[in-house]
């Protein structure tokens, strides 16, 4: 293998990397399901686009995550833009990186074991077409 065939495979590793580890925690998984659902040039409104529509967080203590911890991590990458005020985010330039793993996901509910997808109301409609 040459050089730039190993530089290419170590970029291809690290945007995986970096896009697992994106949607490793679920205010961050809300917020790409989120914008996966409006047009690709609308915005979604934080926190409540990160609120698990299972699990409601804390709405205070998660704008703080969501600012100092999620966005950061997700605008770095290019994944998301969030603005402060109004407080919302809109796609990257890198989104459909993150989106196409939950999309994935999402296609394949069936397939994932129960205890993956009880609980998560995303992927139980995605399971049962309810």
């Amino acid at each position: 293998m040459t050089a730039e065939g190993i530089r290419r495979g170590e970029r291809v590793i690290e945007r995986w990397d970096r896009a697992f580890g994106a949607v490793s925690a679920e205010p961050r998984r809300q917020v790409v399901v989120s914008l996966m659902d409006v047009p690709a040039d609308r915005s979604v409104e934080l926190p409540a686009a990160a609120t698990s529509p299972t699990v409601p967080a804390n709405p205070d203590r998660l704008r703080i995550e969501l600012r100092h911890r999620h966005l950061p991590m997700l605008a770095e990458a290019g994944y998301v833009r969030w603005e402060e005020q109004p407080f919302t985010a809109r796609r990257g330039p890198r989104f459909e990186e993150v989106s196409a793993i939950m999309a994935a996901l999402h296609a394949y509910a069936d397939r994932l074991p129960d205890r993956l997808v009880d609980g998560c109301q995303r992927l139980t409609i995605e399971r049962t077409g309810e």
